[in-house]
């Protein structure tokens, strides 16, 4: 294929050449939703123990801390890479943080990106260093998470299946191309820009449950801006490397659908159709259905811990490889635990940034009730489509009862979507938990409602800049 027709021009045209005025309506309201969950999760997971670990390597870079742009929910200000790093670990470190649907019915739902934590990070750090407008800042975050999730939809779905964490991996590019954007790269320069990024793509899923996961997010921001900064120095990469024989659709996944990309960005943009989902509980996506099916449960029948003598949950055969954790030591462990997301909720009814800590996981109620979860493929789960997470529920009581719960797909997703004022809430739970005063978070909320009008990033990333816990040591949750 001529390198002027490739996958990797094309993507390079839409980064270059999308006017936010053809941008519909619809798509601007539904990004400004993710964008505030994101910068809530990282004024959040700037007060995780990760978020002290980063705080500490980036005083050992021997660049000045006081210079630059923000990380967010701290003091410090450092060079654009190191902040996206920063704030990509931090929107991820809770697993809080948005997710993709999928389109096809083979492209396993919730395991194809987290679109945020990679692409606004990498846009918010060069937006705020250059003093964009809101609308540049959103522009580019728009264009990020559409290439980003487009270029996931369409791999071989042997790539996340093989081990790679996608949200790394397209996260990667995705970010490239934001950044790409930011900087005014001509169309053949984001091109090579892409290909940079792509050589740089990694992630393995072994790694899920420790602090490696956010590491990916905050990493592929970081690489993100390193590609377009180079390629804009004058760096070469390859024009074509998407696509190429030994490009990275082949090298990564054995090849691509060349229909669920080729003419699709932007047409729909992913945002509206399948729809990204925003997160109700801190844990994987895939338990969130089951959470939700099991609130109604308990709520509905005034389930007591007492009663329950055995729960069986079961979902498709992807589910169990990725909530990987049966009898989990650790918060981290907890959020990729169907076996704990199921306790808490019998025992607490809520599971929210305060009941996924060391302390919780170890009780002994929790450890005793986990014993009682039965987690594994379900027949009819399986059957419903891989596009879905089906989850059904079943709990044996003491009085002899069995209850029966099931669901499709969780708070937040687009069949079943917050409001923007429930977006505002999280927001607000996640600023307060990362100690950012009432006062600049409800401004931070307004800026980011009206985030097309607003003259300067820099007006927002400076409410950002003040966090209590994240200033000095990790929140303690252990």
């Amino acid at each position: 294929m001529a390198a002027q027709s490739s996958l990797t021009a094309e993507v390079a045209r839409f980064v270059t050449r999308t006017q936010p005025a053809r941008i519909p309506r619809a798509v601007t309201d539904l990004s400004k939703r993710s964008l505030l969950d994101g910068l809530g999760l990282a004024l959040a997971g700037n007060a995780a123990e990760s978020g002290h670990v980063v705080r500490n390597y980036l005083k050992t870079l021997g660049v000045p801390l006081d210079r630059g742009v923000t990380v967010i929910g701290t003091a410090l200000k450092v060079p654009p890479r190191f902040a996206a790093f920063a704030n990509g670990i931090a929107m991820h470190a809770d697993d809080y943080d948005d997710t993709q649907l999928a389109v096809a019915s083979d492209r396993v739902y919730g395991l194809l990106t987290h679109p945020t934590a990679p692409a606004l990070p990498a846009v918010l750090a060069l937006a705020e260093r250059d003093n964009r407008s809101g609308l540049d800042l959103l522009t580019a975050y728009q264009i990020a998470v559409e290439v980003e999730t487009k270029l996931a939809e369409a791999i071989n779905p042997r790539h996340y299946a093989d081990g790679f964490h996608s949200t790394a991996t397209f996260g990667t590019i995705g970010a490239a191309a934001g950044a790409a954007r930011l900087l005014g790269l001509d169309a053949k320069q984001t091109a090579q820009a892409l290909s940079l990024a792509a050589s740089q793509a990694a992630g393995l899923r072994e790694n899920f449950g420790t602090m490696t996961k956010p590491f990916h997010p905050g990493r592929s921001a970081e690489s993100g801006i390193l590609a377009a900064e180079l390629i804009k120095l004058g760096w070469t990469a390859a024009p074509d490397a998407l696509e190429a024989k030994r490009g990275f659709f082949n090298a990564a996944g054995g090849g691509y659908d060349a229909q669920a990309i080729h003419g699709k960005l932007g047409k729909p943009w992913t945002v509206v159709m399948p729809g990204i989902s925003i997160k109700p509980h801190p844990s994987g996506s895939l338990t969130h259905p089951g959470m939700g099916a099991m609130l109604e449960l308990i709520r509905k029948h005034d389930i007591r811990p007492s009663q329950v003598i055995k729960v069986r949950v079961g979902t498709n055969r992807h589910m169990p490889n990725t909530l990987i954790h049966r009898n989990p030591k650790n918060e981290l462990q907890a959020k990729f635990s169907m076996e704990f997301c199921m306790a808490i909720l019998l025992l607490d009814r809520r599971a929210g940034l305060a009941e996924f800590s060391d302390a919780v996981v170890n009780r002994p109620d929790v450890r005793r009730m986990m014993r009682k979860i039965e987690f594994g493929v379900h027949p009819q789960a399986e059957a419903a489509g891989y596009e879905k997470m089906t989850t059904i529920i079943d709990i044996a009581l003491q009085d002899g009862r069995t209850l029966h719960g099931r669901a499709d797909f969780g708070k937040g997703s687009p069949a079943n979507p917050m409001s923007d004022d429930e977006v505002a809430d999280k927001f607000r739970e996640c600023a307060a938990w990362g100690g950012l005063p009432r006062t600049h978070g409800e401004k931070v909320i307004d800026l980011v409602f009206d985030l097309e009008r607003l003259p300067r990033t820099r007006k927002l990333t400076r409410l950002l800049a003040v966090g209590g816990r994240g200033n000095t040591a990790a929140k303690t949750k252990k």
